[in-house]
């Protein structure tokens, strides 16, 4: 399955957005935060091989 930038972007929304809803639960808010960065790192890698 291939992810474009635009998906990854959006699943990186998406995990921030619930991360600011779990402010009581400190780990599980960390935890989609870095879920987050991921898909962020996974976007910039599609866009740098769309460059190519």
């Amino acid at each position: 399955m291939s992810v474009t930038a635009d998906q990854a972007i959006e699943n990186a929304a998406r995990l921030l957005d619930r991360a600011e809803i779990e402010l009581t639960n400190l780990p599980l808010m960390e935890r989609l935060d870095e879920l987050a960065a991921s898909w962020l790192q996974v976007a910039a890698l599609v866009m740098e091989r769309e460059r190519v």
